[in-house]
């Protein structure tokens, strides 16, 4: 039960840094005049830290064979991020932090429901129950009462 308890506020610690992450990008916009640099520099700051802790735990990354054997599909993980990072720096001045994440967590949840639904990319088959596509829902119930008021 606390391994569950800190899995979750791990979670939740993980999705406060989208909106926070989001400004200090927008902010870096600004000084870069560019989305895309801005996204660029957050991925290069953010592959430093990565290449460090992998340093300090000492783990190599296996090249090679490993990389060969992958599906290609594997490899679009860093596409996505990119997107996300550069979609959230152009909307976030023009939507607002609440907004912004309201909608990322709708999103989210649609495609969570049909990963688990269809058990895809190796997430385990969770069938989409009416309460389940409730929840999504009253999501979008509240992007709409976030945006409205």
């Amino acid at each position: 039960m606390a391994a569950q308890l800190v899995l979750i506020l791990l979670a939740v610690a993980a999705g406060m840094t989208a909106p926070v992450q989001a400004g200090i990008n927008v902010h870096l916009r600004s000084y870069l005049h560019s989305a895309y640099a801005a996204s660029f520099t957050s991925f290069v700051i953010g592959t430093l830290a990565l290449a460090g802790l992998l340093l300090l735990r000492r783990e190599t990354v296996p090249f090679g064979a490993a990389f060969a054997q992958a599906p290609w599909w594997v490899w679009s993980g860093g596409f996505i991020g990119a997107f996300f990072v550069t979609v959230s720096i152009v909307v976030a001045p023009r939507l607002g932090a609440a907004t912004m994440m309201a909608l990322f967590v709708t999103g989210q949840m649609i495609a969570g429901l049909v990963l688990d639904h269809y058990g895809l990319i190796g997430f385990q088959q969770n069938s989409a129950t009416p309460l389940r596509i409730l929840g999504a829902a009253l999501l979008i119930v509240g992007v709409i009462l976030i945006r409205g008021f």
